[in-house]
């Protein structure tokens, strides 16, 4: 990690690191989106010529697993909205879904990078973040950015595919988000916030893989994940710092500092082998009405 070599003191070498390295992953996911847009224009038109959507497997599964959201959202918030509420919403989404699962997909991955540029952008303003460590400041700025431009190529692949574009926030986690921002009132309420927000994203586009019926849509997705799993593995490694009561440790190298790491971060970072998909927002979640 990269931040601070003393309290209010930046280590500008060790940000330079942490931005260049999330820069260089982003910039191959982007130009993956950009040269695959192409092939993506063939197949488009070849499969709307043969494409029959009530008769594929991947609609028997996004429908298994709206249903599984479903279920989980109920027991989550059912108590707070009525389990009817819940169903509800994902009952008008499907109704009135452009009925191509790869559009679907993307509609959703549109949505939360939607939903994540906004969530940073209002981070942003929090007194406490904006005035507070200029690391921190830096880290989500460039995390906006490289969001919004992710949404730019997850819109242009639907554009291509012949899908509408979507311009609104997350339907299912924009109330998380607006329920939750009362609540932030130090760094480390942010930082929980958005690692749930890349959490969610990156689990999303890890299922949508073995859904989509494109190859060049599927290599776009893996490479965007990629740069979410980054900004992931971060958020958790700094929220540990911050809940050990070592802000100062925010930094790399680390060096002789490492005996003093708390001993959660020896972990945090890499909870499991694999991340999982218990949080996956279904291809349908995002999909355009």
């Amino acid at each position: 990690m990269v931040m601070m070599t003393k309290p209010n003191q930046v280590d500008e070498r060790a940000l330079d690191q942490l931005i260049e390295e999330s820069e260089d992953l982003h910039a191959d996911a982007m130009g993956v989106a950009r040269s695959t847009l192409p092939d993506l224009a063939d197949y488009s038109a070849d499969r709307r010529r043969s494409y029959v959507p009530d008769d594929s497997v991947a609609f028997v599964e996004f429908d298994q697993a709206r249903q599984t959201l479903i279920r989980r959202l109920t027991l989550a918030i059912g108590g707070v909205f009525g389990a009817g509420a819940v169903s509800s919403v994902f009952a008008r989404s499907a109704a009135a879904a452009d009925g191509d699962i790869d559009v679907m997909q993307l509609q959703t991955a549109v949505s939360l990078e939607l939903l994540a540029v906004a969530t940073y952008g209002a981070a942003l303003t929090l007194p406490f973040i904006k005035d507070g460590n200029p690391v921190i400041v830096k880290f989500a700025e460039t995390t906006m950015k490289q969001h919004d431009e992710h949404r730019q190529a997850f819109s242009a692949q639907t554009k291509v595919l012949k899908g509408t574009d979507q311009t609104a926030t997350n339907p299912t986690y924009t109330p998380v988000v607006e329920a939750a921002k009362p609540k932030l009132l130090k760094p480390i309420d942010v930082v929980k916030l958005a690692a749930t927000l890349e959490q969610v994203a990156t689990e999303t586009y890890l299922a949508d893989l073995n859904r989509y019926t494109d190859v060049t849509s599927r290599v776009l997705m893996a490479s965007v994940m990629g740069v979410e799993c980054q900004h992931l593995a971060t958020l958790r490694a700094v929220g540990a710092l911050l809940e050990g009561g070592a802000p100062e440790l925010i930094k790399i190298p680390i060096g002789a500092d490492i005996v003093k790491l708390p001993a959660a971060a020896g972990s945090v970072a890499f909870p499991d082998a694999f991340e999982g998909i218990t949080m996956a927002s279904p291809p349908e979640e995002g999909a355009v009405s």
